[in-house]
């Protein structure tokens, strides 16, 4: 947990397979720790080829039987199919707008918010952001990408900076 905080949490990210990861971990971080998503992180990478969008989203419902049987990840078939219907989603954006984070980074007009959060009991669950980010999100047809798990996500992926201010990554990342 320390390590994902000090190197990858809210560092801004803008590799498409780094972002369907992160969505796709969000996702199946619902209801759950997000240490037990992180210690499954690796399984995750396996299971789902990396999470590279294209190969996901030719995952058949064989797979998906298969994927139910693997202790590596969560075997919470909603969460499964979720994450090959999002990889559809993502290639049907793409598209139609082009790159996947230059989308996400439109939300917040290509740069980071800069919260200055203190004590982080002040941090919201989601924000107005969030929620147009989840909102349009789903009408594009991706699924486990509420407004909380958004919010979750644009801080993972750097569009928002929610180091409280006494963290040196704060100070790092502005």
């Amino acid at each position: 947990m320390v390590e994902y905080h000090d190197v990858e949490w809210g560092v801004p990210q803008h590799d498409r397979i780094r972002l369907f990861e992160k969505l796709s971990l969000e996702g199946a971080q619902a209801g759950l720790s997000w240490r037990t998503i992180l210690n499954k992180r690796e399984g995750y990478r396996a299971c789902f080829a990396g999470f590279d969008p294209v190969k996901v989203a030719r995952f058949s419902d064989a797979k998906v039987e298969k994927l139910m049987l693997d202790a590596r990840i969560v075997r919470n078939r909603a969460k499964i199919t979720s994450t090959v219907s999002n990889a559809k989603a993502l290639l049907a954006l793409e598209r139609e707008l082009g790159d996947f984070s230059a989308y996400l980074w439109s939300f917040v007009d290509g740069s980071p918010i800069v919260n200055r959060w203190e004590p982080a009991s002040q941090l919201p669950a989601h924000t107005e952001v969030s929620t147009a980010l989840s909102k349009d999100l789903k009408r594009r047809g991706f699924r486990f990408v509420g407004p909380t798990t958004v919010y979750a996500l644009m801080q993972a992926m750097g569009m928002v900076n929610d180091h409280a201010v006494t963290c040196y990554r704060h100070a790092e990342l502005r």
